[in-house]
This record gives structure tokens, sequence and C-alpha cells, in this order.
């Protein structure tokens, strides 16, 4: 039996968005339907309601320290460049619902792209992080995107756009590069968020708004897919379903 959801973790209303101008909605709460549905599960009920997300982006943008300042509260200042591919699972309750997203930290560099695209399949959510303080970085951004949905349905993946390192940057500096990020998150359909892993501003909230929204989507669509089959059958899941599938690579 698993133990039970931190109380930091506990969400019951859906968290705001960064920012009106880039939101992928700006509603005040959950769907009606997914409230409903919440209601009548049985929080004893044995269940694993998972989504896979994945994280991607230049090297040294600040994935894994994005992640690090989530999970353990704090900034971790011993760095080391991921090789491949980090997992790491965290758990909340969604409207009483126990729900996890696993988190895939990619690897930045050139050598350990093909690996890390191996990946990318099956992803619910896809963070593409860049550096606020370098324009170079958020040119990429459009790269990575494009790869990630390779291996993904553009329909049923929600997108997140994260600037991080919002402390080193000056405001105008930020001002600018802000008006940019906007402009492709508009493009892409994606949700922009500028964070600060040094000293943890917006990384609460975005990860509490990734949660919800992944956690909506898949009740939305186990509702629609299921028709009137009970919740609590909806959303009971085995571990083994969200297992990534290995796949042989002729890249490298």
């Amino acid at each position: 039996m698993l133990p039970p959801v931190k109380k930091d973790r506990i969400i019951n209303q859906l968290p705001n968005y960064f920012s009106p101008n880039a939101a992928l909605h700006t509603k005040d709460g959950f769907h009606p339907q997914v409230q409903a549905a919440c209601q009548v599960h049985k929080k004893d009920t044995v269940s694993l309601n998972i989504a896979k997300v994945i994280v991607v982006g230049d090297v040294a943008v600040g994935k894994t320290c994005l992640i690090s300042r989530f999970r353990k509260g704090a900034f971790d200042k011993n760095y080391k460049a991921t090789i491949g591919v980090d997992f790491e699972m965290e758990r909340f309750e969604v409207l009483g619902v126990p729900f996890s997203l696993q988190l895939w930290d990619t690897a930045g560099q050139e050598r350990f792209k093909c690996i890390a695209s191996t990946y990318y399949r099956g992803a619910q959510a896809i963070i593409v992080v860049f550096d606020l303080s370098s324009l170079s970085s958020l040119a990429h951004a459009r790269q990575w995107l494009e790869d990630a949905m390779k291996e993904n349905d553009p329909s049923s993946v929600l997108l997140f756009l994260v600037g991080t390192k919002k402390d080193l940057s000056s405001p105008d500096q930020l001002a600018q590069i802000e008006q940019e990020a906007i402009r492709l998150s508009e493009e892409i359909k994606a949700e922009y968020w500028a964070v600060s892993a040094k000293s943890g501003d917006g990384v609460r909230d975005f990860f509490f708004r990734v949660a919800s929204l992944t956690f909506e989507a898949n009740i939305l669509s186990e509702l629609e897919n299921s028709g009137s089959r009970h919740v609590g059958d909806i959303i009971r899941l085995t571990e083994a379903d969200h297992k990534p599938t290995k796949r042989k690579s002729n890249c490298c």
C-alpha cells in the first residue's frame, strides 16, 4: 500500500496561470465532469492514475535544477549534466484522487539526443525549458518541441514553455525575452511560465499547474472513451501500463 500523499502535494483548486496572454485556458476551476467524477471516487480505492511528462531543452538551461527544486524544496548547487535520461516520480492528490507525474529529465547534449528521444513516446505533457538570460536557448526551443512531437500525437499532449534562471535576468532583458517567449508559446499552443530554481519563484505553482491540467485531461479522456463506465473503473490503472517501452535505435 502506498504511503499517504504529502500535505504540500494536495490540490483542491485549479492553480492559476502565469500569464493570461499565454495560458492553455483561463477558466477558474476544474471541468464540471471531472469534479463530478472525483466526488464519487473512494479515497481508499487502490488506483494509480499516472501522467508521463518529458522535460527537454538545451544543455545547462536548468532542467534538472527545476525538477530538483520542486522535489526537494531547495536549490542544488552541485549541478551535474544529465546523461541520457533521469526519471523521477512525484505523487499528488488532486480533488481527493491519487495522481502521479512521471518526470523524465532528458539530456541536452547533442551526443545524448538520440538516446533521450527513445523515451519521448507516450507523453501526456512536454515541458520545453530555456534560459531567460539566453536568447539562443529560446530559439532552439522550437526544434526541441519538434523532436519530441515526432513520437507523440499533437492532439493529446499538453505543452509548456518554461523560462528558467529568472533571477539572473535584468528587468529590461526579462521583458524583451518574455515578449519573444509569449509569442512563441501562442504559436505552438503552449503555456508559458517564468521561474527560478535558485529562489524557487514560480516552481511550485508551475508543477501544480502541470499536475492539475494533465490530471483533468486524463480523466476527461477516460470519461469520453469509456462512456458510462464508473469512474472507479476509469482511473484504476496498473503500473505496468505506464512503463516505457524500450526501442532499438539506429542512430547511435
